[in-house]
């Protein structure tokens, strides 16, 4: 070999060997970050005394938030004035967004119908116990369930923490709440759950920050004190949508705290999966099990699904202000907005549908339910600068998406969902995936749609974790 060989095999030799560590760099795991457990989102200045403030804000506050006729009176003018809804185009039903036929369909149900009984609904949303304390400066809301220690004997009895996401709420979890909670009226049911709900910050009743940076990895950080707060420092966590994000958080930052997260919406977004991803289309006998493909397959449908139902997302990470200002004290561009969403995410298909396929899955009521609570809150706004922040560099340079998660995991796929992601890339992110699981009935919104299914698959979960891990009642 001459010298001009010579120097050419050396030129690749390094070559080679800076873009393997580049790649290297990409793809390796990363240590966790330490996170402030005491960073301050309040308007005010952060107490310089913080254990005196933790002291006075430590009370939790039961509550029955009530509106007066006023409102609902206002709420009620406001939806008369539909007149000037452009009509769809010719054999158009969902697939320009919200038909507004159908929308003026809602809006005289939701005007006529739901609003005259908007105190029956009220009753309904109270039925559980409704509170409010002062975490890092936020006036946060959350139900908390307790059990009894005479619905305890015989029972396996956990404390869990359900975490809800975009454009959802703590409605959503009302079934599965009954299904954790009340499991004393089955015999046969061998498990109860201390259960806490949380409106995550600058939802429905809990206050959001004027701050920069209250990103889903510092609400981790909120939700784990509301835990400590509530006297709880082992849970389990279920989540879907942000949920799932928040709560991988959760067990990512505080593995000393989470028996097991589970999970209807389980991702990895790290280089190295989404590389897997693409490599496993050309053998998805080798990493799916036989009937299931479609979750995954051809991944052509699934990227045109997500490029046509992604615009909200590009815009609320980007311009959350423009779009909430539009939203705010406009009920019938929030229904809109809001409802087109539990069309699509539902399922695909239901875009064809004249009615989006809205009351296939689910009572009109849960929906309205679910809407008023952003309308009365007046926290359209406040929710989605959450998509911002998760963007914004600081969150982004923390990486959360290398770290290993080593609690056990478990994860619950549902057809319908926006993505799915193979074992093969969650085993990446989450080390002890000990729960995978496919069901081809169901969306997004597990909770609300299909409750007794995901209870079941959380029991299962638990179960696994009881025995892979050997724990015990707390």
């Amino acid at each position: 070999m001459g010298v001009t060989g010579k120097i050419l095999v050396l030129i690749l030799a390094i070559g080679g060997g800076l873009v393997y560590k580049n790649v290297t760099q990409l793809w390796a795991d990363l240590p966790a970050p330490k996170l402030d457990p005491q960073e301050w989102w309040g308007d005010e200045a952060q107490p310089k005394d913080y254990e005196a403030y933790l002291k006075n804000s430590s009370e939790v506050i039961g509550n029955r938030l009530s509106y007066p006729d006023k409102t609902i009176a206002d709420l009620k003018e406001r939806l008369n004035r539909t007149l000037r809804l452009t009509p769809p185009l010719d054999g158009v039903a969902f697939e320009y967004g919200f038909n507004t036929d159908y929308l003026r369909e809602i809006v005289e149900y939701w005007r006529d119908d739901y609003l005259p009984r908007w105190r029956e609904r009220e009753v309904f949303l109270w039925q559980f116990n409704h509170f409010t304390t002062d975490i890092q400066g936020l006036r946060t809301h959350f139900l908390h369930l307790m059990v009894y220690d005479d619905n305890k004997v015989g029972k396996q009895h956990y404390p869990v923490l359900l975490l809800h996401g975009w454009p959802g709420s703590v409605r959503e979890f009302y079934d599965l709440i009954h299904l954790l909670h009340q499991s004393n009226l089955d015999q046969n049911n061998k498990y109860i759950f201390n259960v806490v709900v949380p409106s995550l910050p600058g939802y429905g009743w809990s206050e959001g920050t004027s701050r920069k940076g209250l990103g889903p990895a510092q609400v981790a950080v909120m939700m784990r004190n509301l835990m400590l707060r509530l006297g709880y420092d082992k849970f389990f966590i279920q989540g879907g949508d942000w949920g799932s994000v928040i709560g991988s958080n959760i067990a990512t930052l505080y593995p000393e705290n989470v028996l097991g997260y589970h999970s209807n919406m389980c991702n990895n977004m790290s280089p190295k999966s989404l590389a897997k991803g693409l490599l496993a289309e050309f053998w998805p006998s080798l990493f799916v099990p036989s009937g299931f493909e479609d979750f995954f397959f051809p991944k052509s449908n699934e990227l045109k699904y997500l490029m046509e139902e992604s615009g909200y997302f590009h815009i609320q990470a980007t311009k959350p202000d423009t779009i909430g200002a539009a939203l705010t004290d406009n009920p019938v561009g929030l229904a809109a907005y809001i409802l087109e969403k539990f069309s699509t995410w539902t399922n695909p298909s239901y875009r064809s549908l004249p009615d989006g396929g809205l009351t296939k899955r689910y009572k009109m009521d849960a929906l309205l339910d679910n809407l008023m609570i952003y309308y009365l809150t007046n926290s359209i706004t406040t929710s989605q600068r959450l998509y911002a922040e998760q963007y914004a560099q600081a969150q982004r340079d923390l990486h959360l998406e290398r770290v290993p998660t080593r609690v056990p995991t478990g994860c619950a796929r549902f057809k319908s969902d926006i993505m799915q992601f193979l074992d093969v890339q969650l085993k990446d992110k989450y080390t002890n995936l000990v729960h995978s699981t496919y069901h081809k009935q169901g969306g997004h919104f597990a909770a609300l749609e299909v409750p007794k299914v995901l209870y079941k698959d959380f029991i299962d979960f638990v179960k696994t974790v009881e025995r892979k891990f050997k724990i015990k009642t707390l």
